[in-house]
C-alpha cells in the first residue's frame, strides 16, 4: 500500500488525477477502522490532514465556507449560532478524540447512510465543492451528491475542498436514536430546517435508506398549509410525521428493524418540528 502525504491542495490534485485508486483520509475516522478490520485495502492512502487550507472556514455573506478538514469540535465551538443543525450533529459524533479529528468533508467522503452531518446539509440545502486538477470545481447540491450506500457523485480524480452552507434563518433541529447514549452509530436520524424568508421547511433524513435523503412530500405538505404566524396544529404535526416515514426505505440490520426505524422517522420529524417551530414563536414574540 502507497502512501501519499501531500502539504498544499495543489499537491493534494495532483497527487490525486496520477493516482485515482487512492483513497483519500481526512480524519481517518471511517477510513482507517475499515483497513483495520480487513474491509478494504486500497492500492493508496492520500492522507490530507497536513493540507492547511482544507481547516480553514469563513463566513461569506449568506453562507459559511467550511472546509472540508475543518473539525466537529470546531463547528460545535465556533458555528454554533450561524450553522446550528450541523452544529448539534456534530455534538452527536463519536467521543471528543473524534470531534477533534473527524470532519464533515470525511463524512461527505464516506458516504455512509448513518453520517451524521447528513441529514442537517439537506435540511439546509448546502452545497459541496469539488476540484480535480485537470477539469477544475463542481459544485454539487447535497440532495445529488449521494448515489448509493457509501457512493457518492465524487469522480476518481476529484477531492472535496469544501461545503457551502447557508447561514441559518430560523430555527434548525437535529435528533437520533442509538443503541445508546454516546459515541454510537445511528440507528436513524433526522434534521429539520426553517425557512421563514421563503416560508418552507427543509428535511433531512439519515441511517434510514440506501443514501441519506429529503422527504420531500413532507416540505410539500408543509409549504401548502403551514400557517407561519400561528402555533403548530397537531394534525398538521402528525400529517408531516407520516410522510417523513413514507420517505425512508430502510433494511434490518444489528442496529434495528425496518419497521423501527421507519416508525421512528416519524416520531423524530413530529420532536424536531415541534422544538423548531416552538422556537421560531418565541422568536417573534421576542
Amino acid at each position: 500500500m502507497d502512501f501519499l502525504r501531500p502539504t498544499t491542495w495543489e499537491e493534494a490534485l495532483a497527487a490525486k488525477a496520477d493516482r485515482p485508486d487512492a483513497v483519500p483520509i481526512q480524519g481517518g475516522t471511517d477510513v482507517m477502522v475499515e483497513i483495520n478490520f480487513g474491509v478494504r485495502r486500497p492500492a493508496a492512502l492520500l492522507d490530507l490532514n497536513r493540507v492547511a487550507e482544507l481547516r480553514e472556514w469563513s463566513m461569506t455573506g449568506d453562507a459559511c465556507w467550511l472546509g472540508a478538514g475543518v473539525p466537529y469540535a470546531v463547528i460545535v465551538d465556533r458555528l454554533g449560532g450561524e450553522l446550528p443543525g450541523l452544529a448539534q450533529a456534530a455534538r452527536t459524533v463519536g467521543s471528543p478524540q473524534i470531534r477533534n479529528r473527524g470532519s464533515v468533508g470525511g463524512n461527505l467522503g464516506a458516504a455512509s447512510p448513518a453520517g451524521d452531518s447528513h441529514p442537517p446539509l439537506l435540511a439546509t440545502g448546502a452545497t459541496v465543492e469539488v476540484e480535480s486538477r485537470d477539469r477544475g470545481v463542481r459544485m454539487i447540491p447535497a440532495d445529488e451528491f449521494y448515489l448509493g450506500v457509501k457512493r457518492s457523485a465524487l469522480e476518481p480524480d476529484e477531492l472535496i475542498r469544501a461545503v457551502h452552507v447557508p447561514r441559518a434563518t430560523g430555527p434548525q433541529y437535529f435528533s437520533k436514536v442509538g443503541t445508546r447514549n454516546a459515541m454510537v452509530i445511528a440507528v436513524c436520524s433526522f434534521a429539520v430546517a426553517l425557512h421563514p424568508r421563503e416560508r418552507r421547511v427543509g428535511t433531512g433524513i439519515g441511517s434510514a435508506a440506501p443514501t441519506p435523503r429529503r422527504a420531500l412530500e413532507a416540505e410539500e405538505l408543509l409549504a401548502a398549509e403551514l400557517d407561519w404566524d400561528a402555533p403548530l396544529d397537531p394534525a398538521l404535526a402528525r400529517r408531516f410525521g407520516e410522510l417523513c416515514a413514507r420517505a425512508a426505505a430502510p433494511i434490518d440490520d444489528v442496529r434495528g428493524s425496518a419497521a423501527y426505524r421507519v416508525h421512528a422517522i416519524g416520531v423524530l420529524a413530529r420532536r424536531t418540528l415541534a422544538w423548531a417551530w416552538n422556537d421560531h414563536l418565541g422568536r417573534r414574540a421576542a
